[in-house]
């Protein structure tokens, strides 16, 4: 993923509600979301094996964003993607994976990694940050460190905010039942197009990261389109009450157009840390 904002709330009627994009060369091969190992549920890189976002039947799910850097040298040999596949076949819970992991993230290019599960949701990057547990609130997430204030991420979460259903967006205070009371859930297609938004930043609010204004001026925008790299789907992932979880994702084609759409909705086994 290239791009996320998510609500976290223990204990909420939205325990997490959480959408991004997942941005990636058009070229490189990729299955669409689906059941495909082990009780995992997510969409499936076809080069390297691992995933991007994944959910799994037990209530685990982790996500995964590259770190943007200007150079390649001393990258790290191993997929970033197997981190996601890794923690959801695990044991242990998201602290205690995170806190092993710290010990050899240098086999990995850069990363942002989240791990969760319906109780504990944790995150860590090979860049100089975490593991750290998260407290409720909103977070966003690009291809820098937690809540980099970059303008698209910004952008976004200020949009996510207004879109959360009112009990959700009362945050963990409002309590389960204040929630249930609402009855009311975000609203799945308004993330989605959410997402969608593809207008760039101007250049003088542009971060640098090393890459040059042309690429930094294409990457700006939350939904990015070109020939050879962009938004190849976005992803909804939800816990909901009575261990509900919800996971949709709508994939993309190199012209910006949607070309097929996921959903699942199901009963996770209820585990926690």
């Amino acid at each position: 993923m290239c791009l996320l904002v998510f609500s976290w709330q223990p204990g909420a009627a939205e325990t997490l509600v959480l959408a991004g994009n997942r941005d990636e060369f058009h070229e490189r091969p990729a299955a669409p979301a689906g059941w495909w190992r082990n009780g995992t549920l997510g969409g499936r890189d076809l080069r390297a094996g691992g995933t991007w976002l994944a959910a799994h039947a037990s209530g685990r799910f982790a996500v995964v964003t590259n770190f943007r850097e200007a150079i390649e040298e001393g990258r790290g040999p191993r997929s970033r993607g197997e981190l996601v596949t890794r923690y959801l076949d695990a044991s242990e819970g998201p602290m205690a994976f995170a806190a092993e992991l710290a010990g050899r993230g240098n086999a990995y290019a850069g990363f942002n990694l989240l791990l969760g599960d319906p109780g504990e949701l944790v995150y860590v990057s090979n860049r100089g940050r975490g593991p750290e547990r998260l407290s409720a609130g909103l977070y966003g997430l690009s291809n820098h460190l937690l809540d980099t204030p970059w303008p698209k991420l910004k952008r976004t979460r200020e949009r996510f905010a207004r879109l959360l259903a009112p009990a959700t967006r009362a945050g963990a205070g409002a309590g389960a039942g204040a929630a249930a009371a609402a009855g009311q859930e975000t609203d799945t297609g308004a993330l989605l197009k959410m997402l969608a938004d593809r207008t760039p930043t101007c250049d003088d609010e542009l971060p640098d990261t090393g890459i040059g204004v042309e690429r930094e001026r294409l990457l700006s925008s939350p939904f990015i389109v070109s020939p050879w790299y962009g938004t190849r789907c976005s992803t909804v992932l939800k816990i909901l009450q009575e261990n509900v979880m919800e996971f949709t994702e709508r994939r993309f084609d190199p012209t910006g157009a949607a070309c097929g759409e996921s959903q699942f909705r199901f009963r996770h086994s209820g585990g926690v840390s």
